[in-house]
């Protein structure tokens, strides 16, 4: 992080330019990018159970250190095909808030690439597409080099009421898991 001085009134005010951290994935061949601070955990694929009568996006739930979390395919979840499994593939698991509190959430991601340090000079505004494609998911555009990184609002993955469905299923999971114990 770098510190800017600046004058204003005769008074020298430091100036913090926050550099963010952020984990970049690929899902399919386009590159995206949540804040390092919504990532809790990268984890392998482990045996997922497959929920019936769930959205195609949901892949399914994960036991977690006896916690039932859910995973969502981020391909499908972002109106694409559904991600086939592969060996780089993995699970990046999130905090999303709500005003319920902060539910972990697994993304299924084709391949984690690395972490970068983005200044905010370099992050504009997500674009204007038109009502066809659902910008609410983007937060911004990140440029690194030549290319374009999506920054992806985490929070706007998933409504309210679709967490509101993931957190059923998770306790209805969790009652499975306790009556088979």
């Amino acid at each position: 992080m770098s510190n800017l001085i600046r004058r204003e009134t005769g008074h020298a005010v430091a100036v913090q330019e926050q550099v963010g951290q952020y984990l970049t994935f690929l899902v399919g061949t386009e590159s995206f990018a949540v804040s390092i601070l919504d990532v809790k955990e990268i984890i392998e694929i482990a045996n997922v159970t497959r929920v019936p009568l769930t959205p195609d996006y949901i892949h399914g739930v994960i036991n977690l250190r006896g916690s039932v979390v859910p995973v969502i395919d981020l391909s499908a979840r972002l109106s694409r095909h559904c991600s086939e499994v592969s060996k780089r593939s993995c699970i990046v698991l999130v905090a999303v808030e709500t005003s319920e509190g902060s539910h972990l959430i697994g993304m299924l991601v084709d391949e984690v690439r690395e972490i970068l340090e983005i200044p905010p000079a370099n992050i504009q505004p997500a674009p204007d597409f038109g009502t066809d494609i659902r910008t609410d998911f983007i937060q911004a555009m990140a440029r690194v080099d030549d290319v374009f990184i999506i920054l992806l609002a985490i929070s706007r993955v998933l409504s309210l009421d679709e967490l509101s469905l993931l957190s059923d299923l998770a306790q209805s999971q969790e009652h499975l898991i306790a009556a088979s114990d």
